[in-house]
């Protein structure tokens, strides 16, 4: 928390990075006008950000962040859009309250038992049937961006949870959280991302 207190002010420097794995993640999301989104640790608003450029979007969103100093720093979003103080591993929603959701470049920074209490309120916090797209550094493919796994991966072992920038494929955690993975796509411009689509298992 106190992390991203600090580095609030400098967080937006590296949207362009995360920005062609976001707009990956809304086009599988394709969240509609009557469906309700819920942008998980939505930090400056960098995914509500995104979608509110789209001509489809949905009339209800709403941005859940514990770091009030990162929704001070916020873009204002449109009306009837709101951002939220609140804890990703207890969300403070009703059950059934959204269509969609996203998490985008959080999944990897919780630790496993953080990780499985959180997907376990965001499929609380979805109906039925509802949508959810997780946005993770990946492993980059090509062998010209080795360079750059390794320095990550040297940095990720000396600080994890600061930094947060290990490689996560969530999908056996969203399956242990009763998610249906659905679609799942590869990233490499920007920051090499992995987006997955899921469903809320019946």
């Amino acid at each position: 928390m106190r992390h991203w207190a600090l580095i609030a002010h400098v967080y937006d420097w590296q949207l362009v990075l995360e920005r062609p794995a976001l707009n990956a993640a809304l086009d599988l999301l394709d969240p509609t006008e009557s469906e309700r989104l819920l942008d998980v640790a939505t930090g400056t608003g960098a995914v509500l950000r995104e979608l509110a450029r789209r001509t489809r979007r949905p009339a209800e969103a709403v941005g859940v962040d514990l770091s009030s100093q990162m929704l001070a720093r916020a873009a204002p979003v449109p009306t009837d859009w709101k951002l939220v103080q609140g804890d990703v591993a207890a969300l403070p929603f009703s059950d059934a309250t959204f269509d969609v959701a996203a998490a985008a470049y959080v999944l990897h920074i919780l630790d496993d038992s953080t990780l499985a209490r959180a997907l376990a309120e965001i499929r609380r916090v979805l109906v039925p049937h509802g949508r959810l797209v997780t946005v993770t550094p990946a492993a980059p493919r090509s062998p010209l961006r080795r360079p750059y796994l390794a320095t990550v991966g040297a940095l990720a072992r000396v600080a994890p949870s600061a930094l947060g920038l290990r490689p996560l494929d969530p999908s056996a955690a969203l399956m242990r959280a009763g998610f249906e993975p659905v679609r799942r796509q590869y990233v490499a411009s920007g920051y090499p991302s992995l987006c997955i689509l899921a469903r809320v298992a019946t």
